[in-house]
């Protein structure tokens, strides 16, 4: 789609900067390596004398003189250790901005010229933090790395992934999604999707789901599977009913419901001709079935 022309540099020296999480220290944690171009894991493992590392304090950042000491231990002295310092704490910043998991330039070369220019750099946003970047995910959608669908669930609040089957899929939790995954696929079925509509999903995002699951064409049946726990089961039988009043779809749904009112919510579904089945296996059996029979 795009053709990306860089400058040819005569290159003096490689080098790695990057800011990464450390979930055993439960901070970011900035490494430094003299053996740019590598894989900073394999730079770990073949050359570990060649990494310098430094544990961020979250509440004090990533300061101008911790940035003078990595470039220090890099070889560097006076103006041109300065110069290099202070690209590592704009990336920090840079990567503070972006709620980045990872960011990373490798190689950060410096050339025969003497100039420290990044070749080659990575950023890896947090999912979670999506919301926060909204320029950042359009770019994603038109470069087709998250589908218009997947756009929207992330706005929305919801955690959906698309697949190639013909059974939607809706549940709260993702472990309980995964096992009606499975579940479905046990006997013989074809998930159309991962949807999630997290904790206490109250009635306007069950409706927001069932709007995303169902602007797929491939959806031949939904199956909702809900564990009421802080999610009410009279709330998601409320999102059901206003998703079929306002959508106006007449593909069938399998749906199970247990817990925290769940009475309530087949209350609310029968009494709008909604049939609620009891057993997980039982519905996905059912869903299914359904989905065969076109």
């Amino acid at each position: 789609k795009s053709v990306w022309i860089e400058e040819k540099l005569a290159i003096k020296r490689e080098l790695y900067f990057g800011v990464t999480v450390d979930r055993f220290q439960k901070a970011y944690v900035a490494i430094a390596s003299s053996a740019g171009g590598m894989d900073i894991e394999e730079i770990a493992e073949k050359m570990p004398e060649k990494l310098v590392k430094f544990t961020i304090n979250p509440i004090e950042g990533f300061r101008s003189y911790h940035a003078n000491y990595m470039a220090k231990k890099l070889g560097y002295e006076g103006k041109r250790m300065l110069q290099l310092a202070s690209i590592f704490t704009r990336l920090y910043k840079a990567a503070m901005d972006y709620d980045a998991e990872l960011m990373e330039m490798n190689p950060l070369v410096e050339t025969v010229d003497g100039q420290f220019v990044a070749v080659d750099a990575r950023l890896i946003i947090d999912d979670n933090a999506l919301f926060r970047h909204p320029d950042y995910t359009a770019r994603l959608a038109e470069e087709g790395e998250f589908s218009p669908e997947e756009i929207e669930a992330r706005q929305k609040g919801l955690a959906y992934v698309k697949l190639d089957g013909d059974i939607g899929i809706i549940g709260n939790g993702a472990g309980l999604v995964m096992a009606t995954l499975d579940a479905v696929q046990l006997y013989d079925g074809k998930p159309a999707n991962f949807l999630d509509v997290g904790g206490g999903a109250p009635a306007d995002r069950i409706t927001a789901a069932l709007n995303i699951v169902l602007s797929n064409p491939n959806v031949k049946v939904v199956f909702i599977n809900i564990l009421g726990g802080i999610t009410r089961c009279d709330e998601v039988a409320k999102g059901i009913i206003e998703a079929r009043n306002r959508l106006g779809f007449t593909k069938p749904m399998v749906i199970r419901l247990v817990g925290t009112n769940e009475q309530e919510g087949k209350r609310i579904l029968s009494e709008a001709g909604i049939h609620v089945l009891d057993s997980m296996e039982e519905a996905a059996r059912k869903a299914v079935e359904i989905a065969k029979k076109g």
